[in-house]
């Protein structure tokens, strides 16, 4: 079996607005429980429950996924104002 290697560098990863794309999926996980809560007996007659469950859980996750990359934005920055000269330097951003 031959070794691959690759032909092209790899891409810089896309940074995009990270807080709020997570926010958004968790916002949404959270409104697809709220919205099969009524239904709750329909799922349990069809042993279906794990759909209830799974979106509160994703919504649960999503809470700690805001967290995460709110510190890690947070990180983000200060290294990037560290890195700065130091007539560019700015006073830090708190949020």
């Amino acid at each position: 079996m031959a070794k691959w290697t690759p032909k092209h560098e790899a891409p810089e990863p896309l940074e995009g607005p990270v807080v709020a794309t997570i926010t958004g999926g968790t916002i949404l996980w959270f409104v697809l429980f709220l919205v099969q809560v009524p239904f709750y007996g329909w799922f349990d007659d069809r042993d279906l429950t794990w759909w209830v469950w799974t979106c509160l859980a994703g919504a649960g996750l999503g809470l700690i996924g805001i967290w995460y990359v709110r510190k890690r934005d947070a990180a983000i920055r200060r290294a990037a104002a560290a890195e700065a000269p130091e007539g560019e330097r700015q006073a830090p951003h708190t949020s």
